[in-house]
């Protein structure tokens, strides 16, 4: 039963890693394209860094996802550090009146955490 547990716990934070990693890229992208076809006068030192912020968020949840499902440790630190920066930032969705969007996001991020801290690392 707790060998269940535990891989359902990895699976389920593989998958929100995954999807909270794509999401981040995505949203990246739409804001690039988005200030390049608004009013044009977007900067591009601007543009670079939320190209870079986007690139190291995404691809660094990705690979956090990827050390999960390879049983290493490696990938606990970034998954909870973000998370718990989500939580933060739902806090400033909330204080803007879009209770809605920060509601789901505490509690995507929450279950998160959960999942992430929950799994214990197995001796070789």
């Amino acid at each position: 039963m707790s060998t269940f547990n535990s891989d359902f716990r990895r699976s389920t934070v593989i998958a929100l890693l995954r999807i909270e990693g794509l999401l981040i890229l995505a949203l990246g992208l739409l804001l690039i394209v988005k200030g390049l076809a608004t009013s044009g006068a977007i900067e591009w030192f601007v543009i670079s860094g939320i190209l870079a912020l986007a690139l190291v968020g995404g691809f660094g949840l990705l690979f956090a996802a990827k050390g999960f499902k390879a049983k290493k440790m490696y990938g606990r630190a970034p998954a909870v550090l973000a998370n718990f920066i989500a939580i933060g930032v739902s806090k400033y969705i909330f204080e803007a009146g879009f209770w809605w969007a920060a509601l789901p996001l505490t509690l995507y991020a929450a279950l998160t955490i959960y999942c992430a801290i929950s799994l214990v690392p197995e001796k070789n």
